[in-house]
């Protein structure tokens, strides 16, 4: 009986888990990407839309942003389907989806590689040898 009510509960508080609402940023033709600020975010709808899109457009008085939340169904269809557009030059439409917070906005910077992180670099030889060989550890002298 208390095993029933626990994954009863258990349950309950999952699915109240799966509503998260979205962040995105929204704006209709704005040039110079500046529709990435505070004024320009929006909830998104719960169980709705669950994706921010991005469309780039370039026309002939430069670059055209649009941003706003989609769902991801709509999205993805629609970033597949103008792949073929995606050219970079002029009248190129290049849209795209991502399911974090605010992730139609400007890039981050990513931070420069410490000396710690540049050693298990994905194909240094130690990362494979950690990854492929965990059974050899073992062997390795302890100093």
């Amino acid at each position: 009986m208390r095993l029933l009510v626990f994954a009863t509960l258990f349950g309950v508080f999952l699915e109240a888990g799966d509503a998260l609402q979205i962040q995105c940023y929204q704006c209709e033709e704005m040039k110079h990407n500046d529709c990435s600020t505070p004024e320009y975010i929006v909830n998104c709808t719960v169980n709705v839309q669950d994706m921010c899109q991005k469309e780039v457009l370039v026309k002939p008085d430069g670059i055209h942003y649009r941003k706003s939340c989609a769902s991801s169904g709509a999205c993805l269809i629609a970033s597949s389907g103008y792949q073929q557009f995606c050219t970079g030059r002029l009248n190129s439409v290049c849209i795209s989806c991502c399911n974090t917070p605010l992730c139609n906005g400007p890039r981050r910077k990513r931070p420069a590689p410490s000396a710690a992180t540049s050693s298990l670099q994905a194909g240094s030889p130690l990362l494979l040898l950690l990854t492929f060989f965990p059974p050899l550890l073992t062997l390795l002298p302890v100093t």
